[in-house]
């Protein structure tokens, strides 16, 4: 899991600058509605806010350690977030089963979200 530790929209920022260097990644991934494809036609908007507001919660939640007033307080709807902590919480078994990840954030969403297992190889 390699970018398990990036939010979908630095992913998707990777994604981008690789294809700045090297056109390698194909445009229609890049512009495809992402989805888990549970079911035909499903998008991940369905259930998700857009990645740029669901990263911007998860990074406040996770990295900021806001709680959910304080999530509110600054101005996300409080609906939105309870949903997004929800599924924080509900998504953490997952978490457990997934192999470990390289920890390139302040903390890492994998098994490092508990207990750092791994350290960044290189400073940018």
């Amino acid at each position: 899991a390699v970018i398990g530790d990036l939010f979908k929209t630095e992913v998707y920022e990777l994604a981008r600058d690789i294809n700045r260097r090297h056109h390698c990644i194909p445009d229609a991934i890049l512009t495809k509605a992402p989805s888990a494809e549970l079911k035909h036609d499903q998008t991940d908007q369905d259930t998700l806010p857009p990645y740029e507001i669901l990263d911007e919660v998860l990074k406040d939640y996770l990295l900021e350690h806001l709680s959910l007033p304080e999530l509110v307080d600054k101005g996300y709807d409080k609906g939105l977030v309870e949903k997004v902590l929800s599924m924080v919480g509900r998504g953490e078994y997952k978490r457990r089963q997934a192999p470990p990840v390289l920890k390139v954030s302040r903390r890492a969403f994998g098994m490092g979200r508990r207990m750092p297992i791994a350290r960044r190889f290189f400073e940018i």
